[in-house]
């Protein structure tokens, strides 16, 4: 089993105890423990989300931290849901358990998905500070509120729910 802490140094805000460790380091970790355990699946689904880590830090030429990290988790999951919907309407339900398998994989690296109503209450929240009155200001809420939904709700799902509230009598 992989542990969670390192064993080096101390943690120097508190001065005791070893530092947590960082989401690359965990998937690395979770990449070594995949194949001590000999679980294809998830070492492939792993494996692919390492190189897609290193191929956005080789184009923006800097290392990413864990926020950039869930960005792309994200992303993959998003491809993964949507490969799911294209399989399920070409009756693939072999493709569908494999990418149905990726994304659990994957989701067990984001953040917890914020309820429908934490959602609602943080757009309300955001249209109040930006000052949004009507649907032609949803690209400044969405473009606010976004960077803190990262990983947490999809895209597509805060569009519609920002739409709905923007809209007269929502």
């Amino acid at each position: 089993m992989v542990s969670w802490y390192r064993a080096e140094p101390l943690n120097p805000s508190t001065n005791w105890g070893p530092k947590p460790l960082t989401l690359r380091e965990k998937i690395e970790g979770d990449i070594h423990d995949a194949m001590r355990r000999r679980d294809q699946a998830r070492l492939d689904t792993l494996r692919y989300l390492k190189s897609a880590v290193l191929l956005v830090e080789k184009t923006r030429r800097k290392s990413l931290d864990d926020a950039g990290l869930v960005e792309i988790i994200a992303k993959q999951a998003s491809d993964r849901r949507e490969s799911i919907r294209m399989f399920e309407q070409g009756n693939r339900s072999d493709l569908v358990a494999k990418e149905a398998a990726d994304l659990a994989i994957l989701e067990g690296y984001l953040p917890a998905p914020l309820t429908q109503e934490d959602l609602a209450q943080l757009i309300h929240s955001v249209i109040k500070e930006v000052g949004a009155t009507s649907a032609r200001d949803k690209g400044r809420v969405m473009g606010r509120l976004m960077p803190q939904l990262r990983g947490r709700a999809e895209g597509a799902q805060v569009n519609t729910l920002v739409t709905q509230i923007l809209e007269p009598g929502g």
